[in-house]
């Protein structure tokens, strides 16, 4: 991969955030990375990613969007608040018990409380385009939480995260003290709780890594790695981008899948043990064992990885592609059917698709495609753009509603500088 730019030369996704991939790629997994705000490419457009979040945003999300739980969290010295703390019934005309109460959260927040905004990749769009960005440079799955902490306080004691993260500090200052592993590259099912004496132990030794972080500087973590962090002279408010990577067990559990499949396709693996059998007694059925192993072995010699690629291929589509306008679509198709000059048919950003024996696969599942479709949306994918007159407005309209592609209308002239 090579970086990424966007609009007036500023780069996006990976590219915003370390000085260049290699660098960044010596740490992937396995070491913690700082970089300060001068070292990133981003420092020559602004330091700050006040583009993606700032404070501002933040008191907005909680008092004017009417979040509910559990997009948003609430916790002091490790411990988090049960959402009846800073929740009240939404009022009249809406049925919802758990909305955020913003004074709740101020007196909350004036205590010493962090709140944590979840899964703000789903709320706030500028952090919704920088996580579908990264997630298209990385190869694996990313989702946003921020942090708002008041000054000389920890939010969480320390800990490890079963997902690698980037610290995006917005604004103040945190001082981070960053511990190595009590146990390489855990997995979702291998929490820091199950490990509390080893991390607390290993927590009182001396850091790996210690630093203070300033807007516009970013922190990579692998998961694994613990840390601390306490706000220092103010309100600190960080961006954590949680890259819930793909690993080695991803790739067993499609094998042991692909393996079960065929096996059961085998009568004799769907056969009722003896009557009266004694689970507890493996002589029993020994036997059945026996033919199992046989038969596994012998499902090993004929796998076929490209089933197993299929499988994962799958489960690598189960993000989100970009946000779509109901309302602003349909309005659009009415005026590209009355007369469909200059309209253009864009493919769907993030959309992860491809054609493969007639059928378009996607983040939006799978879908048949028509023979006399075919040649145009193979030509969408490649170009990400057709012609509206070119396709005819009824093929426009089947991709447009199918949620592949989005309108474009014809571009308005420059208006003419009187001389």
């Amino acid at each position: 991969m090579t970086a990424r730019w966007g609009q007036a030369g500023h780069p996006t996704g990976l590219a915003r955030l370390v000085p260049d991939r290699d660098t960044f790629a010596q740490r992937w997994g396995e070491a913690p990375l700082l970089v300060r705000a001068a070292e990133r490419p981003a420092a020559a457009h602004g330091a700050a990613f006040d583009d993606v979040l700032d404070n501002a945003a933040v008191d907005e999300l909680l008092s004017q969007r009417g979040l509910r739980v559990p997009f948003v969290r609430v916790a002091k010295g490790g411990r988090t608040l049960p959402d009846r703390a800073f929740t009240r019934a939404a009022g009249v005309g809406a049925t919802i018990g758990d909305q955020v109460a913003d004074d709740e959260l101020l007196r909350l927040f004036a205590d010493g409380h962090t709140i944590v905004l979840q899964a703000l990749h789903r709320t706030w769009e500028p952090v919704r385009r920088l996580v579908a960005e990264l997630s298209d440079d990385l190869g694996h799955p990313v989702q946003a939480n921020a942090y708002v902490t008041p000054a000389q306080s920890t939010g969480f004691s320390a800990h490890y995260d079963v997902h690698d993260v980037f610290v995006v500090q917005i604004s103040g200052e945190k001082h981070w003290r960053i511990h190595a592993p009590v146990h390489d590259h855990p997995l979702r099912s291998q929490p820091w709780g199950e490990r509390a004496d080893a991390v607390a132990a290993q927590a009182d030794r001396a850091p790996h890594l210690e630093a203070t972080l300033a807007p516009g500087d970013v922190l990579y973590l692998p998961r694994g790695w613990l840390h601390a962090a306490t706000a220092r002279g103010g309100v600190s408010t960080h961006l954590t981008l949680g890259i819930h990577t793909w690993h080695g067990e991803h790739v067993l559990d499609e094998v042991i899948g692909s393996l079960r499949a065929g096996l059961l396709d085998d009568v004799s693996s769907r056969r009722s043990l003896p009557l009266g059998v004694d689970l507890a007694d493996p002589a029993t059925y020994a036997g059945r064992v026996d033919e199992v192993r046989d038969a596994l072995r012998s499902a090993l010699d004929q796998l076929d990885e490209q089933v197993v690629a299929d499988r994962l291929s799958a489960r690598g589509r189960s993000g989100r592609a970009a946000p779509v306008s109901p309302v602003r679509s349909v309005e659009a198709l009415a005026a590209l059917e009355a007369d469909p000059s200059g309209w253009r048919i864009d493919l769907r950003e993030h959309l992860g698709a491809e054609v493969r024996d007639g059928v378009l696969r996607s983040r939006l599942g799978r879908l048949t495609v028509a023979e006399a479709d075919r040649p145009a949306v193979v030509r969408l994918l490649a170009d990400g753009s057709l012609d509206a007159a070119d396709i005819g407005a009824d093929l426009a309209r089947r991709l447009v509603v199918a949620g592949l592609a989005t309108p474009r209308p014809p571009a308005t002239p420059s208006p003419s500088v009187p001389s």
